[in-house]
């Protein structure tokens, strides 16, 4: 039985496949007026980043779905960016949302991410960045678990995560 769920399962595992081949096209990640605190030239970022992480972060590529570690991370701590280490989300606001990615409800500060608008792939999704260095961590979906009712469906390669 096709349900409302599965059905937006499937729509964005599409979305995901068509959005992990951005960065094949050499897309930029450019956002308006944005200056961050923490600024690396293209080369710097090449050296610190594996190629996957430089792909998702700074061309705002997506990983595949249910291939990052930190999908199944249930230990307590803290995920930070893979960039520049800014800490993002604490593990008591993960949850298992069925799609592949680490998915919480709320960011561990108010002002650890940016939100911004992203009409790519044909459709209005609001997307996920660091606010320290800009990286592109994922999107937010108004359907996640209470209290929020959101669901920060972010990019493992994009983040490490450190134990308490």
């Amino acid at each position: 039985m096709m349900t409302r769920r599965n059905t937006l399962l499937s729509l964005g595992a599409v979305a995901a496949a068509v959005a992990s081949m951005r960065g094949l096209f050499d897309a930029t990640v450019v956002h308006a007026a944005q200056v961050f605190p923490y600024v690396k030239t293209d080369a710097q970022w090449k050296e610190i980043l594996t190629a996957d992480q430089y792909r998702v972060l700074r061309k705002a590529g997506t990983e595949a779905p249910y291939t990052s570690p930190l999908n199944k991370e249930k230990r307590a701590g803290t995920f930070a960016c893979a960039g520049c280490a800014q800490a993002l989300f604490a593990s008591s606001t993960k949850f298992d949302s069925g799609t592949g990615w680490p998915s919480f409800y709320q960011p561990i500060a108010p002002k650890a991410v940016l939100e911004e608008t992203d009409i790519t792939l044909g459709m209005k999704r609001t997307e996920v960045l660091c606010s320290n260095c800009g990286g592109h961590l994922g999107h937010v979906f108004d359907d996640g678990p209470k209290p929020t009712g959101l669901r920060y469906c972010m990019n493992g390669i994009a983040m490490n995560f450190k134990a308490t």
